[in-house]
């Protein structure tokens, strides 16, 4: 089944899932799509199947909070943020639920995190106002950046370089190699006035780079050129909340939460809007992705909802 604007438009919610109390703050597919892991302010990890549409296990990490949470390349195991006593970020096994490392150097919040797609590289990025890169191996840092405002950070889709926005108007591209040197490219975008950046992510095809905000607004600049592209907009966010905003995996389309607990998805190319799907979020919907194998969607408020096509609207 392709993916095209009357398949998306028929995307009804197929399981919802109960397992929270407090909002889910961030969510990842693990690569091969099978798996989708949860991170929530009520300090649980929830790992789901995705073939099976059922919740597989729950694990708490009430003594450090979680946020930002990511698979690693093994599905078995997971990075992410503190929320309390410290900003260390932890890299946890998660089928026996027991710490493997510690990664200290952050003085403030976490606010960004990216694995790389082809290695053990991440990067993370906090209020500190600094960048930094580490290996899974080495509880040590591999490089950090001072970046002079509030970062976020995320890798291209082949894992060469990364992009770094800078207190919400600058977008830097550095060289994984050799980005003690300092950016390749800077784009200097216009500053946003009511709210700031709060997400950063490539295009699976790595042409294009969306920034998502607290805001009710999300941007899409040209990778290469760092031109402004399409600016989508409609969707509410009236609580200064981090909406996700997320591409599917063919760029074409592109998908955000709001606080009225709807999915709006618009055209990457045109920037229309393609439609809004009701759910049954009781609250904002801060987490949006699309599966990058399967024709799903999940999104999360205080729930998680799996979202497939309805085939007898095809």
């Amino acid at each position: 089944m392709k993916l095209v604007d009357h398949v998306v438009r028929s995307f009804r919610v197929a399981k919802l899932f109960r397992d929270n109390t407090e909002r889910i703050n961030n969510i990842d597919f693990s690569s091969g799509g099978d798996l989708l892991v949860s991170s929530s302010d009520d300090d649980q990890i929830v790992i789901y199947d995705c073939e099976k549409g059922t919740s597989k296990r729950t694990l708490n990490s009430k003594k450090y909070g979680v946020d930002l949470i990511h698979f690693t390349h093994a599905k078995n195991s997971a990075i992410y943020s503190s929320t309390k006593i410290d900003d260390t970020i932890r890299y946890l096994s998660l089928h026996d639920n027991k710490y493997i490392r510690y990664f200290p150097g952050h003085t403030k919040k976490v606010v960004t995190l990216s694995m790389s797609p082809i290695d053990d590289t991440f990067i993370s990025g906090s209020l500190d106002k600094t960048l930094r890169l580490w290996d899974l191996r080495s509880p040590n840092c591999q490089g950090m950046m001072h970046v002079g405002g509030r970062p976020v950070a995320a890798f291209d889709p082949e894992g060469l370089i990364f992009a770094a926005g800078i207190s919400s108007e600058q977008i830097k591209l550095y060289d994984l190699r050799s980005f003690d040197k300092g950016p390749f490219s800077t784009f200097q975008l216009s500053m946003e006035k009511e709210c700031d950046w709060t997400g950063i992510k490539f295009s699976p095809d790595g042409k294009t780079i969306l920034t998502s905000t607290n805001g009710s607004v999300i941007r899409l600049v040209d990778a290469f050129q760092g031109t402004p592209l399409k600016t989508f907009a409609g969707h509410l966010n009236n609580k200064g909340i981090p909406l996700e905003a997320s591409f599917s995996p063919d760029s074409q389309f592109i998908f955000s939460g709001s606080t009225d607990g709807r999915v709006h998805v618009w055209n990457a190319e045109t920037g229309y809007k393609v439609c809004v799907l009701n759910a049954d979020h009781t609250g904002p919907v801060q987490c949006v992705q699309f599966n990058p194998k399967y024709m799903m969607l999940a999104s999360g408020c205080t729930n998680m909802a799996f979202w497939l096509p309805a085939l007898e609207d095809m």
